[in-house]
C-alpha cells in the first residue's frame, strides 16, 4: 500500500469506530520518524483502546504488520505506527494537553 493509500486508510478505519476530530498532518521534511500524523479523539478509554484495536485489525487483515504500537493498556493515548503513517489515538485531555496539530502545523 502506498503512504496516501496508508493514510486513508487508517483515517478511515478510525471513522469505521466513529472516533471523533479526525486530523492527517504532513510532517514529511519536519520529521525524521514519520511522513504523516493521523490524530484523533476517543471518547473514553476503552473506546480509544478499541479505535486502535480495530485499526490494528484492519492493517493486519490487509497484509501489513504495525511497527508497533504503544498505550494499549492505559488507554489514555495510543499511538499505532505504520512507518510512514503513525496514528494517534487521544482523550480530549491529552488532546487538548498536548496539541499535536498546533505542534506539527
Amino acid at each position: 500500500m502506498q503512504r496516501e493509500e496508508l493514510k486513508l486508510f487508517l483515517a478511515d478505519k478510525a471513522d469505521d469506530m466513529k472516533a471523533q476530530d479526525i486530523v492527517t498532518i504532513d510532517v514529511e521534511g519536519k520529521s525524521s520518524v514519520t511522513d504523516f500524523m493521523i490524530v484523533c479523539t476517543g471518547t473514553s478509554k476503552r473506546h480509544v483502546i478499541s479505535i486502535a484495536d480495530h485499526v490494528a485489525s484492519e492493517v493486519k487483515k490487509a497484509g501489513m504488520e504495525p511497527l508497533g504500537v504503544d498505550g494499549e493498556q492505559e488507554g489514555e493515548w495510543v499511538v499505532l505506527d505504520m512507518g510512514s503513517t503513525m496514528l494517534h489515538v487521544m482523550q480530549e485531555q491529552h488532546r487538548d494537553l498536548y496539541q499535536l496539530e498546533k505542534l506539527w502545523s
